[in-house]
């Protein structure tokens, strides 16, 4: 019901250089504390992301609200409870 610490870490080393991040859903059952630090710990990494320049940008109610909780709303570049239409790809046929 939520990633261990061997998934954080692979996180981690996957995100360490990376400059623009989508996130759009939590890494687990998060509105339980006992399931959330999954969702902690990258919250934690992309805060420290966008720190280091890199922009962030987290869509959808469930990581808008876990972001909110953990305080770090402001530590990242934008902030949407639009997860679904921030993911949505745009059709390339037109409608006749």
């Amino acid at each position: 019901m939520d990633i261990g610490p061997k998934t954080i870490e692979a996180f981690s080393k996957v995100l360490a250089g990376t400059q623009t991040i989508v996130w759009n859903g939590t890494l687990g059952v998060a509105e339980m504390p006992a399931f959330a630090k999954g969702t902690d710990a990258i919250i934690a990494i992309l805060a420290g992301r966008t720190a280091a320049g890199a922009t962030t940008i987290i869509g959808g109610g469930d990581s808008a609200a876990a972001v909110e909780q953990a305080g770090a709303a402001e530590k990242m570049t934008h902030v949407s409870t639009g997860g679904g239409a921030s993911l949505r790809r745009k059709s390339s046929r037109v409608a006749r």
